[in-house]
């Protein structure tokens, strides 16, 4: 006779996600990443440029196309595909903790352990820019009908000055925070874990969005850090972005490693 032993069923576990980690950690990833960019700093300038660069000829092109309208939109989807864009600033402070060498080359060409699912993931953030880029646009028309976009020169006045603009604000401001928070909670973590891990783009967006709604606090500090420093830079005319869109991104990084070690 065949004895079948007992099976006793696994316990749960508890807090998989929670890392009880304070807000003020956001801080000390940010200072983390402040380290990183003086390791070698010309190659993350360098990278930061290349953004700055990239971000100028959106906007020229914006402007020569006709298409200033879609402006202020295109600046809130950057923040949207921002994560996917840091990672080459992601490679570098993983070769610094590893202990490998740290160079410009390496942090543009970059291979991923993910393969092509770090592709997959920047397909679908990119649709999710656009989806909000046209969002906005039927906001707009909405509460003006099909006027023409009044120029940058009037903006301030119609927005600010009249209860459509108001009302509009309110309600773009909303769908905009949905957006918003949508896509910092399945990229936050995803795309560096894409980086650094063999695991699939859905799989990381998931473990991205449970990490950030189990470590609120912290993510809404780093979430406030972020939008800060962005809006320094959109009003430095974007110079700001060669700093700071290095610090962001190797901060990101030090976010990852922590609440995902």
């Amino acid at each position: 006779m065949v004895t079948i032993p007992a099976v006793v069923p696994p316990l749960p576990r508890e807090r998989v996600w929670t890392r009880n980690l304070p807000p003020a950690t956001a801080v000390a990833w940010l200072a983390a990443g402040w380290h990183d960019l003086l390791v070698k700093p010309a190659a993350s300038l360098a990278y930061g440029l290349i953004v700055f660069l990239v971000s100028i000829g959106v906007v020229a092109g914006l402007f020569a196309l006709g298409w200033d309208y879609i402006l202020f939109p295109a600046f809130a989807g950057f923040m949207v595909v921002g994560p996917l864009l840091a990672v080459g600033l992601y490679e570098k402070s993983r070769r610094i903790a590893a202990g490998e060498p740290v160079g410009l080359a390496s942090m543009i060409f970059v291979r991923p352990q993910s393969g092509g699912q770090l592709l997959f993931t920047g397909v679908l953030l990119c649709g999710l820019m656009l989806l909000w880029m046209r969002a906005a646009v039927i906001i707009y028309a909405l509460f003006f009908g099909l006027r023409p976009f009044p120029g940058l020169d009037h903006i301030t006045s119609t927005l600010f000055m009249t209860s459509t603009g108001w009302a509009m604000l309110l309600v773009g401001g909303a769908i905009g925070g949905l957006f918003a928070a949508f896509s910092f909670a399945i990229s936050a973590v995803s795309v560096p874990m894409l980086l650094n891990e063999r695991v699939d783009a859905l799989t990381a967006m998931g473990t991205s969005m449970a990490l950030v709604w189990n470590n609120l606090p912290v993510m809404l500090a780093w979430g406030t850090i972020v939008l800060a420093l962005f809006l320094i830079s959109l009003v430095s005319g974007l110079l700001g972005m060669i700093v700071v869109f290095p610090l962001l991104g190797h901060g990101t990084w030090h976010a990852y490693r922590a609440l995902r070690p």
